[in-house]
């Protein structure tokens, strides 16, 4: 029985996928397999990519005041702004973060959702106690698109820089008999973000703490984009099959 889906036993496609160089049609393929995988075209499957720089907005930020200053923000510094379709606040990725889609079919989608929130923070947190980070579950006060499951790590004395730092943020999208779980891994290269985002939420007034921006090799120098990928595929084999 699956950790994340319990009426299936079913082994995951693993897809590798480069960014195509449109951020927004990147962002919009997790909702077509979501769609593929409702109609039963596409089994159960777990994608991961490393994107171009985008800032993602989330659908309160929209309505605010301050949102045309906070994309012109997020452009200027070379971040494609978009809305994304599931989530909170605004949140920003790079070549140094991982994106991953979880997408399974499951007849009562709905009834899992926090089973699942729970769930994936779990295994999150793990992958990277592998690479010797102390990451725990939960938000930390101030941080950027704040969300009880997302994880976050904390400094040690060898630290590069000495705050917790969110390191995972986490979404759901629901349709009738599948679920795409999408997270973002902050892996690397930290300062870009930390600048658009503490731009972007002054901008909308919305207030965060930008010390809150960084990255798991804030925390343990030596954490590669490429070894949190195998530590994240390592975890998700103690749960299930992936092919």
């Amino acid at each position: 029985m699956s950790l994340f889906n319990p009426q299936s036993d079913a082994p995951l496609t693993l897809e590798f996928e480069e960014p195509s160089g449109d951020p927004a049609a990147d962002l919009e393929r997790g909702v077509q397999l979501l769609r593929e995988v409702q109609s039963g075209e596409r089994g159960p499957s777990l994608r991961l990519y490393r994107p171009d720089p985008t800032l993602a907005f989330g659908q309160r930020d929209v309505r605010l005041a301050g949102y045309e200053a906070a994309r012109d923000e997020a452009s200027q510094r070379g971040f494609a702004p978009l809305v994304r379709k599931a989530g909170g606040r605004a949140a920003a990725y790079h070549r140094g973060t991982l994106i991953v889609d979880h997408l399974e079919p499951e007849h009562e989608a709905v009834m899992g959702q926090r089973r699942r929130f729970e769930a994936f923070a779990e295994i999150y947190a793990n992958a990277f106690k592998r690479l010797g980070v102390d990451a725990q579950v939960g938000p930390i006060p101030g941080e950027y698109c704040p969300g009880d499951h997302s994880v976050h790590g904390l400094p040690t004395a060898e630290s590069p820089r000495n705050y917790p730092v969110k390191l995972v943020g986490t979404a759901q999208r629901v349709v009738s008999g599948a679920w795409l779980f999408s997270s973002v891994f902050v892996v690397e290269d930290s300062e870009p973000l930390r600048q658009v985002l503490d731009a972007v939420y002054q901008a909308m007034e919305v207030p965060m703490d930008p010390t809150t921006v960084g990255a798991a090799n804030d925390l343990v120098s030596t954490v590669t984009t490429e070894g949190f990928i195998a530590a994240l595929l390592e975890e998700y084999r103690e749960h299930l099959s992936l092919i």
